[in-house]
């Protein structure tokens, strides 16, 4: 596509604003689990209205424990069946496969390219084995609207413009098999995330949401180890990017991060995947949120990284009527201390209230944005990485009936931290009350 025509479908899409929302108008919930699932063990949906725009987030784990083709032929049909379902035709666009094997992943590339054709979606290949023992678990995001417009930038990007917002996915993109050591890897794999930004039309400064998949996470390296060496090329490469400062309210931090996961993977070095956000909406504001109970991690203490780890424990965007909020891996910590080492029970209950108390409507209000935020009923989807696979049905049983069943996938993979058993993250979408034009002028 040539960079003139590029540039004026983008100037379309990102600058025609939505009506401003009224005051006094209902709320009602956004999100919606639709009937005749299993719910998380096997295959899971919510359905997110936006207005035009109709989200999806589906996970699926085959019931089957045959071989690794059949069950990636029964994950495909589960999600071909739960499309069809739906009253207007879905597009997937993003989709994370998690992985026992990595040899498996040639395969599972094969068969995809036959089950979408030229509709691919960017897909992400974790070497997470999940904890239900299958050879691979999917999550996938799918949009459908009459103004929905998608545009694919080869394999590692694609972005979706619907009502005035022009969403970028980038996912896939590793460094290369031969470079060692985390702080190359990791300079490397976001120098090329930053190309597949660039090829769509986009920025680095525009992310909000990034993951990070180490290899080898706690494992020594450098007088360190691997995930000290992430934080610190990621703090190299974030040193001079403004990020998202045209959407941020003028009282928030000078220098907030994208939400962010950095978790363990039992192969292929490293992965990198984001979202980021084009818009001229006049009623876009996004918001940093941290936990009142924990310490920025961005601020934490030399002794659990030369530099700090770069990210927010959530970003919060307000979109005319409604928030999304991107919760980062959140783990089993107070402060900046682990807690209850060694008993999954106790930090998956500590793990859930931080996360309850990060997207509460105290603590959005906390930070200055009163009539927002979310509950348990608001979110998607969730993931849970379990370091151990044992500890899987005291973990679900917990995270079942304080979430309920949404979709979720539960992985195996190391936690930044050797003592820590569990990390969860999530992304919510929940209306909001008060008008961005009031934020902005102190109207509340």
């Amino acid at each position: 596509m040539c960079a003139s025509l590029l540039s004026a479908r983008r100037r379309q899409a990102v600058s025609k604003p939505k009506p401003k929302r009224k005051r006094g108008l209902p709320l009602s919930r956004l999100v919606a689990l639709p009937a005749g699932l299993d719910g998380a063990e096997h295959s899971a949906c919510s359905r997110v209205a936006l207005g035009d725009l109709t989200r999806l987030a589906l996970t699926l784990v085959p019931a089957g424990r045959g071989a690794f083709h059949e069950q990636a032929l029964e994950i495909m049909a589960g999600l071909k069946a739960i499309l069809a379902k739906e009253p207007a035709p879905m597009t997937v666009t993003v989709q994370t496969v998690f992985l026992r094997h990595a040899a498996d992943q040639a395969e599972c590339e094969a068969l995809f390219r036959a089950h979408y054709g030229l509709e691919l979606p960017v897909t992400n290949f974790v070497i997470q084995p999940p904890c239900s023992g299958a050879a691979l678990a999917l999550e996938a995001w799918a949009v459908a609207g009459e103004s929905v417009r998608i545009e694919r930038f080869g394999p590692q990007a694609l972005a979706v413009s619907c009502e005035g917002a022009r969403w970028v996915y980038c996912g896939g993109i590793k460094p290369p098999a031969t470079l060692q050591g985390a702080y190359a890897q990791t300079l490397e794999a976001l120098a090329r995330m930053n190309a597949a930004l660039r090829l769509a039309g986009c920025s680095f400064q525009q992310t909000l949401r990034t993951w990070f998949y180490l290899e080898g996470i706690t494992r020594p390296e450098a007088a360190t180890w691997r995930y000290q060496e992430l934080n610190r090329a990621r703090s190299d490469f974030y040193r001079d990017i403004p990020f998202c400062s045209p959407l941020f309210r003028p009282q928030c931090p000078q220098s907030p991060y994208p939400a962010s996961t950095g978790i363990g993977m039992s192969a292929a070095s490293l992965l990198v995947s984001c979202v980021a956000l084009e818009t001229r909406r006049e009623d876009a504001l996004l918001f940093s949120l941290e936990n009142p109970q924990q310490t920025p991690a961005y601020a934490y203490h030399p002794k659990y990284s030369s530099q700090s780890p770069k990210f927010s424990r959530a970003m919060a965007l307000m979109l005319g009527g409604y928030m999304t909020t991107w919760i980062s891996g959140t783990a089993s910590i107070v402060s900046s201390e682990s807690c209850h080492p060694g008993d999954i029970e106790k930090q998956t209950e500590q793990t859930i209230d931080n996360i309850q108390r990060l997207i509460s409507h105290e603590n959005f209000a906390a930070h200055g944005v009163p009539g927002a935020g979310a509950r348990f009923e608001d979110l998607a989807k969730i993931r849970v990485y379990l370091k151990r696979p044992e500890d899987l049905a005291k973990c679900r049983a917990i995270c079942t009936r304080r979430f309920g069943t949404i979709p979720a996938i539960y992985a195996v993979a190391d936690v930044c931290r050797p003592e820590l058993l569990v990390e969860i993250e999530g992304v919510a979408f929940s209306p909001c009350s008060l008008p961005a034009a009031d934020l902005e002028t102190g109207k509340h």
